[in-house]
């Protein structure tokens, strides 16, 4: 299968930069999968899961946030926050799933609620990645 150069990055560094034969993302308009000569593309990234596919096989990852740029040749991945399914301190995430749920009920503004329904979308993102990767 060809392949495409891929790069994540985050604020904190490089996630991943290698060969990549496909990469299925959850932009705000959908699921999409960016395979090798795709069209010229940019969308930005909704919360969800990232599986990159290459010769030796799948990767998966929790992404929320930034934006998704597609040449001809390679692919760049600009997110908020990313973490690899292996990286996921799943008690840490069930944690902030319980913090966020909590803050949510308390949320007495607009702004309140979207920021704590973030960080619960963020959360359940996380988990669900973390404990699809142990089954």
């Amino acid at each position: 299968m060809r392949t495409f150069q891929l790069e994540i990055v985050t604020p904190d560094g490089s996630a991943y930069r290698g060969e990549a034969e496909s990469l299925l993302v959850r932009t705000d308009d959908g699921d999409v999968e960016i395979l090798a000569g795709h069209a010229d593309y940019l969308a930005t990234l909704a919360t969800g899961r990232a599986r990159i596919r290459t010769s030796t096989g799948d990767r998966i990852g929790a992404l929320s946030g930034g934006f998704i740029s597609v040449d001809k040749k390679s692919v760049k991945l600009v997110a908020t926050t990313f973490e690899f399914a292996d990286e996921i301190d799943i008690n840490r995430a069930r944690a902030a799933k319980e913090r966020a749920e909590e803050a949510l009920t308390r949320a007495k503004n607009d702004r309140d609620i979207l920021l704590a329904k973030a960080k619960l979308k963020r959360a359940i993102s996380r988990i669900s990645v973390a404990e699809n990767n142990h089954k």
